[in-house]
């Protein structure tokens, strides 16, 4: 597949925190947790809907799995 877009993962980075200085590879660990946090809400949001008796993930179901996976997240 596709390895991740490295170019336009630094300037989003960098226009967002310029302050930040990441070490080399930094940029994939971030794509990496970024990715592991869309198949988590993607998860979450599937199991709402099911409970919810939907076979349509619903933009409610979405937004009720953020809140849960952030609340998790903060630790």
């Amino acid at each position: 597949g596709r390895g991740a877009p490295r170019g336009t993962l630094r300037g989003l980075l960098k226009s967002h925190k310029p302050q930040l200085r990441l070490a080399a590879g930094g940029d994939l660990l971030v794509h990496l947790n970024f990715l592991m946090f869309l198949h988590r809400l993607a998860e979450e949001a599937r199991t709402n809907a099911f409970e919810n008796k939907s076979k349509t993930i619903k933009p409610e179901h979405t937004i009720a799995a953020a809140k849960v996976i952030l609340k998790r997240s903060r630790g």
